[in-house]
């Protein structure tokens, strides 16, 4: 029954990096527009990551023109997802940081986490 249900789980996509809730990501998808097809570029904080195999999603949050907050699910393993680049990881103790809805500009931050560039560091040396 396992050996069946494995058919079924998707291909990791190699463009994808290891996201967490808290990181700012830039996400490159594919739209389709008629029959022109371009690449849109939508960069924000990853709220929430559901895991759930080949369902598996995440929310985006940015802050559009005018402070008005713009939030996009993109599934995981999705063809049309170019690639994913993480500009910024946070120290964050959530799962899902829907508290940051409430917030505006700079009450809306995360406390960097700066562990990652020290290991990378350590590596190099």
């Amino acid at each position: 029954m396992a050996d069946i249900l494995r058919l079924f789980d998707p291909e990791p996509n190699p463009n994808i990096p290891e996201i967490r809730p808290g990181d700012t990501v830039r996400v490159h998808a594919r739209i389709i527009e008629g029959e022109k097809e371009r690449i849109q570029v939508f960069q924000g904080v990853v709220m929430r990551l559901r895991k759930s195999g080949a369902n598996a999603s995440f929310t985006v949050r940015r802050i559009a023109a005018h402070g008005i907050g713009v939030e996009r699910t993109f599934p995981l393993h999705s063809p049309r997802i170019e690639k994913i680049e993480i500009l910024r990881r946070a120290k964050v103790r959530r799962a899902q940081l829907y508290f940051l809805r409430k917030y505006r500009g700079k009450a809306a931050r995360l406390k960097e986490d700066r562990s990652l560039y020290e290991r990378k560091k350590q590596e190099q040396q």
